[in-house]
Formats: structure tokens, C-alpha cells, sequence
């Protein structure tokens, strides 16, 4: 049977990319084509030079995790080893999806021409086949993570956050409110709702303690100066919930907003203020309230 090398190698690269970024997905880690590119690339060499017979010591198993760290560190750029090893793992259940689909294809399909190698499928099976675990993997993967979404634990209902307003910074913590897909109508930008007095050190106290007001057009106990400056900043976002029906917000827009947890730091600019001019809970818990969606 001829194996095309070129063949292989591309075919590889694309198998290895698709995982590498459904991976990433799984992860919510930021996509960076270049570095996907170039970690695929390395599985793809790595499959052609694991074939040839001359080069048996890279099917050794140690070579072949080094190689997946390799990868990981390539694609994902973890900043700590507990991030490291958490990338690899997932990494590895990933592509153990995508090799158990393409093992039952492969089973249902019964090509001819095919070998096994150092642990390597090699063939000319349809490129259809490939095409069609693809999607089925894939598949199988984005509803396991919708799903795992739907059961989020206590300690995952909260984060820290940091807001960035008018060149000041503030950190509170906020629970994740899977409720929350309140979005600013004109440009459908997502709002993050916090307590008007966790503003106090970057906003003016006459718009924070007079939002009611504001709310119905009276803007009177405003100095001219501080309307001039921030009227025009100011959104106006409708919401629903259980106690308001037709309920609305003042907000406005940071410089950014940083999401933390125990993994990694994730920063936002496309986000919305949404300011409530009451606690949002009797103890002080959290002090705002972050859409899933975001993060």
C-alpha cells in the first residue's frame, strides 16, 4: 500500500488542530490561531516521523507525553503548572473522544487499505470519514460542556471582579447569576449590575444617590457641571425580573472589567454598568451580579 507523506501530514494537522480547539472551548481559553497552527503542526511531523521504521525510539510512551506537554504549552501558554497539568488533561479526554469516534467509524466503515503503526492509523480510507468524526465529536463534546455548564457548584457561583471606571479601580466579588442575560438594547453589549456604593470612589455621589430621580427626568439636585460631563455617558437599560416588570437602570460604560478565578484572569471591555441603587444582599456576599454568557 503508498502512503503519501503530504497527505498524512495534512490530514494530521487538521485532526490536531479541530482537537486543539475544541480543547480550547472546553477550557475557555482565548483562541490563538498562530499558536494552534504551530502545536498541530508539531503532532502532524511528529506522526510522520513515528512512522518511519528507522525512528522507533518516538513511539516510547515518555516521548509521547512529553510531546503532549509539548503541545499544551505551545497551544495554551499556561502561566502555572496547576493550569498546565489541568490543560493536559483535558486535552487528553478530548482527544480520547475524538479517537473513540474515529475507532467506531472505522469499525462501521471497514476500509481496505489500512495499517496500524506505532500506535497510528494509516490509510486511504474517504476523507468523509474523517470529515464525519469530526462533527460527531465535536458535537459530543459542546453538549457535555452545556451540560457540565447547567450543574455548576456552590464555589463556582462566585468570582472576584475588577472594575476599571473613569480610571479608577475597584475589586468586589459578584456571583455568577445564570439568570442575568441582560443586555444594553442599542448595541445588545452585556451588563454587569452593581451596587451604586461600591461606585462612590469613581463617580460623582449626585448621580449615584439620585438615580430615581434621574430615572424620571428630574435631574435638579445635579450641578450643571457634573450633567455636562456624564449625562451623555449614561445608558438607560430596561430589565424584567419577579418584583419589576417593566424595571430600568442607569449605566455606563468602563474602561474595563477583570474576571478572576482560581485558573486564570480574563479581561473585558465590550461590558456594560448596570447600577442598582440598592444591596444586593442583607450580608454583603457579593456586591454584583455577572451574566454566565460573560464569563
Amino acid at each position: 500500500m503508498t502512503i503519501y507523506i503530504d497527505v498524512v501530514l495534512i490530514e494530521n494537522l487538521i485532526m490536531n488542530y479541530i482537537i486543539i480547539y475544541a480543547t480550547a472551548i472546553v477550557l475557555k481559553n482565548k483562541k490563538t490561531h498562530l499558536r494552534f497552527f504551530l502545536a498541530s503542526m508539531l503532532g502532524a511531523i511528529y506522526t510522520i516521523i513515528a512512522y518511519m521504521p528507522i525512528l522507533e525510539i518516538y513511539s516510547n510512551i515518555i516521548l509521547k507525553i512529553l510531546l503532549s506537554i509539548i503541545i499544551v504549552y505551545i497551544a495554551y501558554n499556561p502561566q502555572t503548572v496547576k493550569k498546565m497539568w489541568k490543560d493536559l488533561v483535558i486535552f487528553y479526554l478530548v482527544s480520547f473522544v475524538f479517537g473513540g469516534v474515529a475507532f467506531s467509524l472505522i469499525y462501521i466503515v471497514k476500509p481496505q487499505d489500512i495499517l496500524m503503526k506505532n500506535g497510528l492509523f494509516l490509510g486511504t480510507y474517504p476523507l468523509k470519514t474523517i470529515i464525519l468524526g469530526t462533527i460527531v465529536a465535536f458535537i459530543l463534546i459542546i453538549l457535555t460542556v452545556k451540560i457540565i455548564k447547567t450543574k455548576i457548584s456552590k464555589k463556582d457561583m462566585f468570582c472576584n471582579i475588577e472594575i476599571k471606571l473613569n480610571g479608577t479601580i475597584i475589586k468586589t466579588k459578584a456571583m455568577v447569576d445564570t439568570g442575568n442575560l441582560l443586555k444594553e438594547p442599542i448595541t445588545n453589549t452585556p451588563v454587569v449590575i452593581v451596587e451604586h456604593t461600591l461606585l462612590y470612589n469613581c463617580m460623582p455621589k449626585e448621580i449615584l444617590n439620585n438615580i430615581e430621580n434621574i430615572l424620571g427626568g428630574d435631574t435638579k439636585n445635579i450641578p450643571e457641571n457634573i450633567k455636562e460631563q456624564y449625562v451623555s455617558k449614561l445608558k438607560l437599560i430596561p430589565f424584567s425580573s419577579l418584583g419589576k416588570r417593566n424595571g430600568m437602570l442607569i449605566g455606563i460604560r468602563p474602561e474595563y472589567i477583570k474576571i478572576e478565578n482560581e485558573d486564570n484572569q480574563t479581561e473585558i471591555e465590550n461590558v456594560i454598568i448596570g447600577i442598582y441603587n440598592k444591596s444586593l444582599t442583607n450580608r454583603g456576599e457579593y456586591r454584583a451580579l455577572i451574566g454566565i454568557e460573560i464569563i
